[in-house]
C-alpha cells in the first residue's frame, strides 16, 4: 500500500494511561510510539483522537459500588465494559504521550467527555448514532482512505475501523502501530470482524 496526497492519518488514543505506567495500561502500548511517528513523517494530513472523560465517567467502575473494573453492565445504549478510572480530563494520564509526534496534526477529536456514554469510535459514541463530527470533516476535505494506528486493536482502533467502512471510507490499520487489551479473546475477534468488513490489515507502508 502506497500512500496518496488524499490519505489521512488517524492516531488513536496514544495517551499516558494506555501506557505502561498508566491507569489502563495496554501491553507493550509505548512501542507504537516510534511505528506511528514514523508513519506520521510520511503522511500529508493527520489527525489525533484524546480520550477525554469527566471525573466520574459512567463508563468507570467505580462510579458503580460494587463492581469489578473490567466486568461489564447494561447501560441504555447497551453491553458496556467498565473500566479503571483513566484519561481524565486535563490529568497526566489524559495527555497524549510526550514522545509522541504531535505537531503535525491538523485535527484532535476528543471523545467520552459526556459523562453518561463511553465512546471508542473516533466518528461516533457508544450509542453508535452520536457523531464526534470527524466523518464531515473528511468528507469535506475530500479524504479517500483512512489509515489508522494507535490503542487499544480491540476497543477504539477496531470500532474506529468498523465506523469508516460503515461510512464508505477506505480504511487501513497499520498492525505494527497499535496493541490490544484482549479481554477474553476480544483481540482475535476484532482482526476478524476488521478484515471481514473490509478493512486493509497492513504491516507495513512502503
Amino acid at each position: 500500500m502506497h500512500i496518496q496526497p488524499d490519505d489521512l492519518l488517524l492516531i488513536i488514543d496514544v495517551q499516558n494511561d494506555f501506557c505502561p505506567g498508566g491507569a489502563l495500561a495496554v501491553a507493550d502500548g509505548d512501542a507504537v510510539v516510534p511505528v506511528v511517528n514514523r508513519l506520521a513523517a510520511h503522511f500529508d494530513h493527520v489527525v489525533l483522537t484524546q480520550d477525554w472523560h469527566p471525573a466520574g465517567h459512567s463508563s468507570f467502575a467505580t462510579s458503580h459500588p460494587g463492581a469489578a473494573a473490567f466486568s461489564s453492565i447494561t447501560m441504555p445504549y447497551g453491553p458496556q465494559t467498565l473500566w479503571p478510572d483513566h484519561c481524565i480530563q486535563g490529568t497526566a494520564g489524559a495527555a497524549f504521550r510526550p514522545d509522541l509526534a504531535t505537531e503535525r496534526a491538523e485535527l484532535v477529536i476528543r471523545k467520552g467527555f459526556r459523562a453518561a456514554i463511553d465512546s471508542y469510535s473516533a466518528f461516533f459514541e457508544n450509542d453508535r448514532t452520536t457523531p464526534t463530527g470527524l466523518a464531515g470533516y473528511l468528507r469535506e476535505r475530500v479524504f479517500r482512505r483512512v489509515v489508522m494506528a494507535g490503542l487499544a486493536t480491540d476497543f477504539c482502533v477496531q470500532y474506529s475501523a468498523l465506523d469508516a467502512r460503515r461510512l464508505g471510507f477506505e480504511t487501513a490499520v497499520v498492525l505494527p502501530g497499535c496493541r490490544g487489551i484482549d479481554l477474553g479473546g476480544s483481540l482475535a475477534a476484532a482482526t476478524t470482524a476488521m478484515r471481514e468488513a473490509g478493512v486493509a490489515l497492513v504491516e507495513e507502508i512502503p
